[in-house]
């Protein structure tokens, strides 16, 4: 008898899987190893990597940029990546309706400034924001000048910032049900991000400030959980005045390597026979205590390149290590398995159990996994996206979402780019600075004016070089 998974594949498709499963077993095996080899040893790989690294290319003088870069790297975490700096932050929990423990920073104030009362209202306008996939809040404080991090300009403007972190991350990593190491503990997606994660960490943050509403700003796959939950929850509609989407997902078409993208694409959950059922990409963290960080940020490089055709041009290579060494961050599987459904279908939609999609005989399907219904949002959108960004498709995006959306064009901007690009302070932030300014005092006339009726991308395209900086 046939399998309907192989029985659908090419031979290329067959060679991909045998290489994947190759791969990962040498991973594995490495990974093991390691385990049982004293830190000695993980020590001399890494010298042994900076040496070469350093003998390839010649000893050079160290610049401001680097000397930054070089102190980020040595951060552990999200206190010492605001102490480079000189900024304050709080921690908070946020408890899920399901059980799940969240790890909530917080810059309540500007740099060097110390509360007296920790963890009250600040009376400040508050702003949240949620990192992507694959990441935690680390994303928003590890860049190499303090006025190109989005989260310290809006502490210096007076807002009390919030940043948030998914289930299952570096931060997030408990639960009262389940340990990390159970299965259970990974069983989740997009879906319970929108149920839970997001609205019960926006509630929890307008209990503590006291604040009526905040503002949104998410990038990547934390602009899709918004997306989702504001579709879903009509309540939380009311509880934020703008939602920013920075270099938003929603539908992606696909990835740029076609071997991976028609494998995934034909059979999502064939990822849970290449990594299990807990966490995605573990040996990341391997890889990356062994290898000197210059090297690492190639192999991000490259591995970005192959699958999403990204050059990262617009980032200084100062600004790539010190930033990828704090952009993996755990995510489950289960997560993963639902963008390719996404992809797949063309079709933001919920998680689909039912795994064996029925066999059309027609033209009509007997089955259609449920959508979120992103039409209905009523909350304000703004979407800040790079026109080189291969997993933003505009047209698509702006049929699917309401018409009073507005999308402002980057030009030459990639995904990455948004976030740690050499001119976020010029093209970036200010574009934010003004709809916040905007949507948080009613003054919406200016953005209608400019940016047309919604119907397309074309009408609500602006140049990034429109707004002049704030900071």
């Amino acid at each position: 008898m046939a399998v309907p998974l192989f029985g659908r594949l090419s031979i290329r498709e067959y060679v991909a899987i045998c290489f994947s499963l190759s791969v990962l077993a040498f991973a594995s095996l490495l990974k093991f190893i390691i385990l049982f080899l004293p830190k000695a040893v993980i020590n001399w790989f890494y010298k042994w990597s900076r040496r070469l690294f350093k003998w390839r290319l010649g000893e050079k003088k160290y610049c401001e940029e680097e000397i930054a870069a070089k102190k980020l790297l040595k951060a552990r975490d999200f206190e010492d990546l605001c102490g480079v700096y000189g900024y304050i932050h709080e921690e908070h929990v946020v408890m899920t309706k399901d059980g799940y423990l969240l790890g909530l920073h917080r810059l309540p104030g500007k740099r060097g400034e110390r509360r007296d009362k920790p963890g009250s209202s600040t009376g400040k306008p508050v702003v949240y924001l949620h990192h992507g996939l694959l990441m935690n809040s680390e994303i928003w404080v590890c860049l190499t000048s303090p006025e190109r991090s989005l989260a310290f300009v809006l502490a210096e403007n007076g807002y009390d910032v919030w940043l948030g972190n998914n289930r299952g991350n570096k931060y997030s990593k408990k639960s009262i049900h389940h340990s990390s190491t159970s299965s259970k503990f990974w069983d989740f997606s997009i879906d319970d991000f929108a149920w839970h994660d997001i609205p019960d960490t926006i509630n929890h943050i307008l209990q503590v400030t006291g604040a009526p509403q905040l503002s949104y700003l998410g990038f990547s796959q934390g602009t899709a959980q918004a997306f989702a939950a504001l579709s879903v929850q009509p309540q939380l509609n009311a509880k934020i005045n703008v939602f920013i989407a920075l270099a938003p997902a929603m539908s992606p078409a696909g990835l740029a390597a076609p071997i991976v993208d028609g494998l995934m694409k034909a059979s999502p959950t064939f990822l849970f026979l290449l990594f299990g059922r807990k966490s995605i990409l573990s040996s990341a963290t391997f890889w990356q205590s062994i290898l000197y960080p210059p090297i690492f940020a190639q192999v991000i490089d490259s591995s970005l390149g192959w699958l999403f055709n990204w050059r990262s041009r617009n980032i200084s290579t100062h600004q790539k290590v010190a930033a990828y060494a704090h952009l993996y961050s755990f995510a489950s599987v289960k997560s993963v398995v639902h963008w390719f459904q996404i992809m797949r279908n063309a079709a933001f939609q919920m998680y689909d159990d039912d795994v064996l999609s029925p066999v059309v005989v027609t033209t009509v399907s007997s089955y259609r996994p449920v959508r979120f219904p992103t039409r209905n949002i009523v909350t304000p959108i703004v979407l800040l996206y790079g026109d080189s960004d291969s997993l933003v498709d505009i047209d698509t995006m702006l049929s699917q979402l309401p018409k009073h959306t507005i999308a402002k064009r980057l030009h030459t901007y990639e995904h990455l780019d948004i976030l740690w690009g050499e001119n976020v302070h010029v093209d970036v932030i200010p574009q934010v600075m003004l709809a916040l300014k905007q949507h948080q005092t009613g003054d919406h006339s200016e953005a209608q004016c400019e940016n047309g009726d919604g119907t397309s991308s074309e009408d609500h395209t602006t140049t990034n070089n429109s707004v002049s900086p704030l900071i």
